[in-house]
């Protein structure tokens, strides 16, 4: 199902910004399965826990994620991006599977730190 379109079935949008990664806003567990079926191999997390009630903890979503088959990581992103959160990036770039899913409220910050994180690697 590559490359991604979207609106990639019910309820699951998101915006590829490159071949190899797309971001979307906020995901719940119950849709990490949909994430798997369109394609992806990896989530990425750039939303710290608790920034708004009601959302959903990132334990919850990794936890669906080994479920399904994916792999995920938290690079919590809540002002601008710094080092750490740009090396981390970097890594899961070199080392997880693609493509990868990011997402946070809207989907900017996790396409932030994939942007920047690419243009580090060059």
């Amino acid at each position: 199902m590559w490359p991604f379109s979207s609106n990639a079935g019910a309820g699951l949008r998101y915006r590829k910004i490159d071949p190899a990664f797309a971001v979307a806003g906020q995901i719940s567990p119950e849709d990490v399965q949909k994430v798997a079926e369109a394609g992806f191999k990896t989530i990425v997390c750039a939303r710290p826990d608790n920034e708004e009630p009601g959302q959903p903890r990132f334990a919850a979503i990794a936890a669906a994620a080994r479920q399904a088959g994916l792999q995920a990581v938290h690079i919590p992103v809540s002002g601008g991006i710094g080092e750490g959160q740009l090396i981390r990036m970097e890594e899961a770039l070199n080392t997880l599977p693609s493509p990868m899913f990011g997402y946070c409220r809207s989907g900017a910050r996790a396409g932030s730190l994939f942007t920047a994180a690419k243009s580090a690697l060059g």
